[in-house]
């Protein structure tokens, strides 16, 4: 399925654009609000899983850029004001009736649970679309990058960042755990379980320089506009290459993140011997001998 620019137009949150062949560049676009995510009508969050099902499937993007609009935010996380699960909670139990009915309309604790796992489980979902995306993501962080904002870096495939960044996983701060990926990929993502617990623990803000040597991004430019540039070429890159061998690497090395060695490679060894039955490897080295550029048919 090949989508367009006016089919991507329509998503109210975000801008997506094609800055060059195959690479879409993803914006979210509440500059104002400092690209928080707000839940009026679950809206938001939900346009970010469609958009991101819509990019894995459209032949003519090959990598996708995610960064945030304006200079000041790249997310500064959930708009609580606009979060009914954090702001009726107390209002909720005062209100509860005896007999052991809770608040939320009548609605039993249990029930109450069962609707909250559901809502819960819908927005990993959403903000995991990234990361089951079949294309490579790159997340350009600066400015402010506040709790949501870590879930959705966690997801993508290559993390990139402004000099100016303040990163911090912000749920304690506000009487919860983060409940949307953080604490399952982070400790993957960065491989320093006492770090990983520092920051989840306190909600202390660190900066780029910290981010970089502790692996959660991959490099810290001078300013957004450096990083943007730098990740539109390094999708670039990456789009130049054979969409079998680009998707078929990410998918692997998913796979192998959370599974044994020996189970990766089993999966490897299956997805191989279909993959290099087509002629992108024949391609790609006859391009590579003549000194050309390859050119690969959509997938």
């Amino acid at each position: 399925m090949t989508a367009t620019m006016t089919d991507y137009a329509t998503y109210k949150h975000f801008n997506v654009s094609m800055p060059s062949a195959h690479v879409a560049h993803v914006e979210i676009n509440r500059p104002a609000k400092l690209n928080a995510f707000h839940q009026e009508c679950v809206q938001m969050w939900l346009e970010y899983g469609q958009l991101f099902r819509a990019l894995s499937v459209d032949a003519s993007v090959r990598a996708i850029v995610l960064s945030g609009a304006g200079d000041r935010a790249f997310c500064s996380g959930l708009d609580i004001t606009s979060a009914p699960e954090l702001t009726s909670s107390t209002s909720s139990s005062s209100n509860s009736s005896g007999g052991g009915g809770g608040g939320g309309g009548g609605m039993d604790p249990a029930r109450r649970a069962f609707a909250l796992r559901r809502h819960i489980r819908e927005f990993q979902d959403c903000i995991g679309a990234a990361a089951a995306c079949e294309k490579p993501v790159i997340a350009v962080l600066h400015g402010i990058a506040y709790g949501l904002a870590i879930d959705i870096a966690c997801c993508a495939d290559v993390r990139l960042c402004a000099a100016d960044t303040r990163f911090c996983v912000k749920e304690v701060d506000i009487g919860i755990a983060a409940d949307i990926g953080t604490l399952t990929r982070l400790p993957k993502v960065v491989g320093c379980g006492s770090w990983v617990r520092e920051v989840a623990l306190t909600a202390r803000v660190w900066g780029s320089e910290e981010a970089v040597s502790v692996g959660f991004v991959s490099r810290a430019l001078p300013g957004k506009e450096q990083a943007v540039a730098e990740a539109l070429k390094t999708a670039r890159l990456m789009a130049e290459k054979s969409p079998l061998g680009v998707q078929g690497t990410k998918a692997l090395v998913n796979y192998s993140v959370d599974h044994t060695t020996q189970e990766g490679l089993d999966y490897t060894a299956v997805w191989n011997a279909a993959a290099i039955q087509a002629p992108d490897p024949a391609i790609a080295i006859q391009a590579t001998m003549q000194k050309k550029k390859a050119t690969f048919a959509k997938l």
